[in-house]
């Protein structure tokens, strides 16, 4: 393939073609890498067509036009960005090849993304995880039923206290010199509280209660009576089948498979169940001080993204729930009205 064969509609522009084979046989890009250029400097070419002007002679003017118009047609920012980073690539080569002065894509920006929401379950998705047991009969192996035991007790500490998955894993059994040393939380039932070194090093403690320091207090025996005599680390909290600490790679797919198995329409991580914590405790309480606190954020900002969850929440109880959030045309229906 050379030139624009490949492209999506045909690229007869001359220092388009030769730019693609720039790409393709001095920057070795590969061929796929090629074929995309060639799709957005078509897109360039056509743009620069219905403005009258040739794409050699465009400036930031014309640049940020076409722009604008593939963000109003619906483009996503992101989408932007790639086109225009193939435009500045092509500009850039024009430019080295003498060909231009200035680079018109060279300050030329895509619209910012909005900042997507975090992902949380409802709460009663969230409580059907939590209560979720995998059903281990006695014909079962002893490992199947320990090993529900500690992801149970796992998922509790994720909803029930809002870990970071690194932090969870990072968990000891009990408290020790060297484990503070090394950064590794621990659980004090008799005080209720969890320990956890955080992002920056820092330390927080969040309290523990109900459902989550039951699992936690049932676990304890059981894991003390599994854990391999041998065991390369003796004292996490959440040891694997070698008695080793788990990974947060296995935890994400521990949690996964619960959460299928548990009948949640999505597969759930464990920064779903943060987020999950966050948002239901804002919900309920509306201090947004206090969960800054126990989600050891450095910086309220970062919390406030919970509010927006919290304001989705609150529109969805008033769409259902208020007499005049729903059209005519929908009471009609609801009532039969034709």
């Amino acid at each position: 393939m050379s030139g624009g064969e490949g492209i999506t509609g045909p690229v007869s522009h001359p220092l388009v073609l030769r730019y693609l084979d720039h790409v393709r046989f001095e920057k070795r890009l590969a061929e796929r890498t090629v074929v995309l250029y060639g799709i957005d400097l078509q897109k360039l070419l056509v743009a620069c067509g219905s403005a009258g002007v040739a794409p050699e002679a465009a400036h930031h003017a014309h640049i940020r036009r076409f722009a604008a118009r593939m963000h109003a047609e619906g483009r996503s920012a992101r989408g932007i960005a790639l086109v225009l980073s193939g435009w500045r690539g092509f500009y850039a080569w024009l430019g080295r090849e003498g060909l231009i002065e200035q680079n018109p894509v060279a300050n030329v920006r895509a619209p910012k993304a909005g900042k997507p929401l975090p992902k949380a379950l409802g709460v009663d998705d969230a409580a059907q995880l939590a209560d979720f047991t995998a059903g281990v009969s006695a014909s079962d192996s002893e490992e199947a039923t320990w090993l529900d035991q500690r992801d149970a007790a796992m998922v509790e500490l994720f909803y029930g206290c809002g870990l970071r998955v690194g932090e969870v894993v990072a968990l000891d059994a009990a408290e020790t010199a060297a484990g503070q040393k090394a950064g590794h939380g621990w659980v004090d039932l008799q005080d209720g509280m969890v320990h956890v070194r955080g992002k920056g090093s820092k330390w927080r403690a969040v309290p523990i209660a109900g459902k989550a320091a039951d699992a936690i207090a049932l676990w304890l025996p059981v894991r003390a009576s599994v854990l391999p005599a041998d065991a390369l680390s003796q004292t996490a909290m959440f040891p694997g089948r070698r008695g080793t600490r788990l990974t947060p790679q296995a935890v994400w797919q521990r949690l996964r498979s619960r959460s299928t198995a548990a009948g949640l329409a999505m597969p759930v991580h464990p920064h779903m169940l943060r987020h999950s914590y966050a948002s239901h405790l804002l919900q309920s309480s509306g201090d947004l001080r206090a969960v800054q606190e126990l989600l050891g954020h450095a910086s309220i900002t970062t919390t406030q993204v919970y509010t927006r969850l919290d304001f989705q929440h609150l529109a969805q109880v008033y769409d259902t729930a208020h007499p005049r959030a729903r059209s005519k045309a929908v009471k009609a229906g609801e009532s039969g009205e034709s």
